[in-house]
C-alpha cells in the first residue's frame, strides 16, 4: 500500500464480492473470513482501526501474509517402485491429514504426505487434504503418460435456478462404458456401492443429456448437461468409466 493513500475496505472491492465476512466484535476480535479462495487472493492483509480519540486511526502492521496454493503430485523413484508426494507451494497449517486416490477411488491408507507404490502402468493417483476433498490435485500417471484419469474442467459452478448447466471433463482411457453420477443420490441406487447413471434417476427425467461420449475412444471431452435446474440439483457430480484391460 502506497504511503499517503487511504486504504479501502475490502468489502468495497469487486474482486471479493460475496466472498467476505467480518466476524469481529469491535472490541478485541478482528477476524476476517474469505470464502472461495483464489490464487490471486494471495496478499498481505492489514486491519485498520478507526476511533474517536486523538489520532483517529491505527493500522496493524506488518499484517498477515496469505498464500493460496493448489496441490500437485510429484512422482520420484525407479522403474517400478515409486514415491508419490503431495506438494504445495507453501507450508499448510494445522498439520493436515492427506487423502490419496487411485484411479479416482479414495484409498483408506495412507494419510501422510508421501505414498510408496509399485503400480500397474495404467494407474493414476491424486491427493487431497482432509476437509477440502473438493480441491484434490490433478491425477498423474505413475508409469509414463498413458493411464486412466479424469480431469474436471471446473470444480465449482454457480448457476441460476431454471437455467441450464454444462458440467465437463476430459478423460484418458480405452472406454467401454461411462456415466455421470452424484453421490448425493446413492440412497436410490440398487447397490449402494455401485453408482447409477443420472439418466436413469427419476429426479432428472427429461432434464439430463450427455455430449461427447464415444465408446472405444482413448481421449475425449465428455459433458453432462442438466436443464431446468432446481435447488435440489445442488450436489457433487462425478464421471466414471470402464476400460478394456490391455
Amino acid at each position: 500500500m502506497e504511503t499517503g493513500v487511504k486504504p479501502e475496505d475490502l468489502c468495497q472491492d469487486p474482486e471479493y464480492a460475496g466472498r467476505l465476512e467480518y466476524h469481529g466484535d469491535k472490541e478485541k476480535d478482528c477476524t476476517l473470513r474469505i470464502k472461495d479462495l483464489r490464487e490471486r487472493d494471495s496478499s498481505t492483509y492489514l486491519f485498520r482501526l478507526l476511533t474517536d480519540q486523538e489520532g483517529g486511526t491505527y493500522t496493524g502492521s506488518p499484517g498477515v501474509t496469505l498464500s493460496v496454493t493448489g496441490l500437485q503430485v510429484k512422482v520420484t523413484g525407479g522403474h517400478q517402485d515409486k514415491t508419490l508426494t503431495c506438494i504445495t507451494t507453501c507450508t499448510l497449517t494445522d498439520n493436515p491429514t492427506f487423502i490419496w486416490y487411485k484411479n479416482g477411488q479414495r484409498l483408506d491408507e495412507p494419510t501422510s504426505q508421501q505414498y510408496s507404490v509399485n503400480s500397474y502402468y495404467s494407474d493414476s493417483y491424486s491427493c487431497a487434504v482432509e476437509g477440502h476433498e473438493d480441491h484434490h490435485s490433478p491425477a498423474v500417471c505413475v508409469q509414463g503418460q498413458i493411464c486412466k484419469r479424469v480431469t474436471y474442467t471446473k470444480r465449482r459452478i454457480c448457476v441460476f435456478k431454471g437455467s441450464t448447466v454444462d458440467i465437463s471433463c476430459t478423460y484418458v482411457g480405452y472406454v467401454t462404458s461411462s456415466l455421470w453420477f452424484s453421490p448425493k443420490r446413492s440412497a436410490s441406487w440398487i447397490n449402494k456401492l455401485t453408482p447409477e447413471d443420472l439418466t436413469r434417476n427419476p429426479g432428472y427425467a427429461g432434464r439430463v443429456e450427455y455430449a461427447g461420449r464415444e465408446s472405444g475412444t482413448y481421449k475425449g471431452p465428455f459433458t453432462l448437461r442438466i436443464t431446468d435446474l432446481r435447488e435440489e440439483d445442488s450436489a457433487e457430480y462425478r464421471f466414471t468409466f470402464k476400460t478394456i484391460q490391455l
